[in-house]
């Protein structure tokens, strides 16, 4: 405990613990368990539970009404910020053994990630990931629920990618996770700020919240850190005006210290020139663009050669559910991306019409998530609306929503001259299949939302769903 300062310690004054929990459900014997007053319920009023359950040291921020004896009472000021520093400390300082990259913003956070562990591994060293899609030591997978895990699961994972040798982590930091203090006593060697636009409103309430809840990772690296930004996002300079960290600009627009401007472009790859060196890539759009700046910039700010960088670059493939592509036998090409906010679905959009040259029609799938910021339905709906040929509205997870009541929003952005080009299909495999009937030779298919995602969450319940086999199914292949 000697990273957080006890108001007071009741009962037994010094004691070992076996672990630290913050779910009383998973309360083992020996275990401190820190009470949270989290946004779900308030931890405090589990105790006696893991009391019960054989924990012999509890952390909290209000002391019991009957204390048992025995057990060593831990007053803290604030117990939220306080377990990121205690998991730390119990996994014995992950941070300080490799060397942790964070990356935050709205979209490009995955890709961003992943191709960094990717690269790294390339290059010879031994590598862990934390990211949505799933978490990573080397080869073994550890699946995720989270973007970013909760402290304990994160300094674990942490703990254990630093005992079995990774040189580096990479990881992505989620809005929640810096507000709620999940990566709180971790040491970042350097962050990535990719871009910020609406999402998760109905968390952060407003866009300034989200906005300073990012800025707030950049606060909290110290002067041995770097923080890359994103030259070309309003709120760039914004994020590392307060950091103690050394700053670093990417930028495919203006100068800056990592630049890039795309010389030709297919849905197979793009040709770049970045920092005044030719490289071919097998990734697509002008948001990948970005993110490949975000990588460069960070390989060459770990002491990498910007050749060796950009050789590397050139065999990275893009990640599972981001632009990922998939051909039919009749010259029709589907599309799967994880685009779910306003803005990612635009870039996407964009990007295939910089390839697609008018030479054939764009059919995009869409929705939206149930038990989400509402506000962005319309808004995708109208975008998706105005850079496609036709449209198909149909249900994403709903959760515990009515698919139609989302279907509903969202077509509510429709104008009445694009409504002769929308569809509604509740059911989202009938939609893909759909699309593809209607589909031409030299169409793209867009659908998006999902990604990565195997499943479709529908009252509670995950049901099995992949929207690229879905596709390659209704394809023949």
């Amino acid at each position: 405990m000697s990273k957080v300062k006890p108001l007071r310690i009741v009962g037994r004054q010094d004691i070992d613990v076996t672990g630290v929990c913050i779910d009383s459900r998973k309360v083992e014997s020996g275990n401190l368990f820190v009470a949270i007053r989290g946004t779900q319920s308030d931890g405090h009023l589990f105790i006696d539970k893991a009391v019960a359950a054989g924990a012999t040291a509890i952390a909290c921020q209000a002391l019991p009404e009957q204390l048992t004896e025995g057990v060593s009472y831990i007053v803290l000021e604030d117990s939220e910020d306080a377990i990121g520093k205690i998991a730390t400390q119990f996994y014995g300082n992950p941070t300080d053994r490799l060397k942790l990259i964070g990356v935050t913003g709205t979209n490009g956070k995955t890709t961003i990630a992943t191709l960094l562990f990717n690269m790294f591994r390339h290059m010879g060293f031994k590598c862990g990931l934390c990211s949505t899609v799933c978490n990573y030591i080397e080869d073994t997978p550890y699946p995720t629920s989270q973007t970013t895990p909760d402290p304990i699961t994160l300094n674990a994972l942490l703990g254990k990618m630093a005992d079995e040798g990774c040189q580096y982590a990479f990881m992505e930091c989620s809005s929640h996770a810096i507000q709620q203090k999940r990566i709180g006593g971790l040491r970042f060697a350097g962050g990535i700020f990719t871009n910020l636009t609406r999402d998760h409103m109905d968390y952060h309430k407003t866009f300034e919240n989200y906005r300073d809840a990012k800025k707030a990772f950049f606060d909290m690296l110290d002067q041995h850190a770097f923080a890359i930004t994103n030259a070309d996002d309003r709120n760039g300079s914004f994020m590392v005006q307060s950091t103690k960290a050394q700053v670093k600009t990417y930028s495919t627009q203006r100068s800056a210290d990592f630049h890039a401007k795309i010389i030709e472009m297919g849905f197979e790859g793009m040709q770049l020139s970045i920092n005044g060196q030719e490289v071919h890539v097998p990734l697509v759009g002008k948001f990948n663009v970005s993110n490949l700046l975000a990588i460069y910039g960070t390989a060459v700010m770990l002491g990498r050669e910007p050749l060796e960088v950009l050789t590397v670059m050139s065999s990275l493939h893009s990640v599972s559910g981001r632009f990922e592509t998939v051909h039919s036998a009749n010259g029709v090409t589907a599309i799967i991306d994880y685009a779910h906010t306003p803005d990612a679905l635009q870039n996407v959009l964009e990007a295939i019409h910089e390839v697609l040259r008018d030479r054939g029609d764009i059919i995009t799938v869409c929705g939206a998530g149930g038990n989400r910021d509402k506000g962005k339905r319309p808004e995708m709906a109208k975008i998706a609306a105005r850079l496609s040929s036709k449209v198909i509205i149909t249900s994403d997870n709903p959760r515990f929503e009515q698919p139609q009541d989302i279907i509903d929003d969202m077509l509510a952005g429709i104008s009445p001259a694009d409504k002769p080009r929308t569809l509604s299909i509740v059911d989202r495999r009938e939609a893909i299949r759909t699309a593809t009937l209607i589909a031409k030779p030299a169409d793209v298919i867009l659908i998006a939302g999902k990604g990565h995602e195997n499943y479709q969450e529908i009252q509670g319940v995950k049901h099995h769903f992949d929207d690229k086999e879905v596709v390659s199914e209704a394809f023949g292949i």
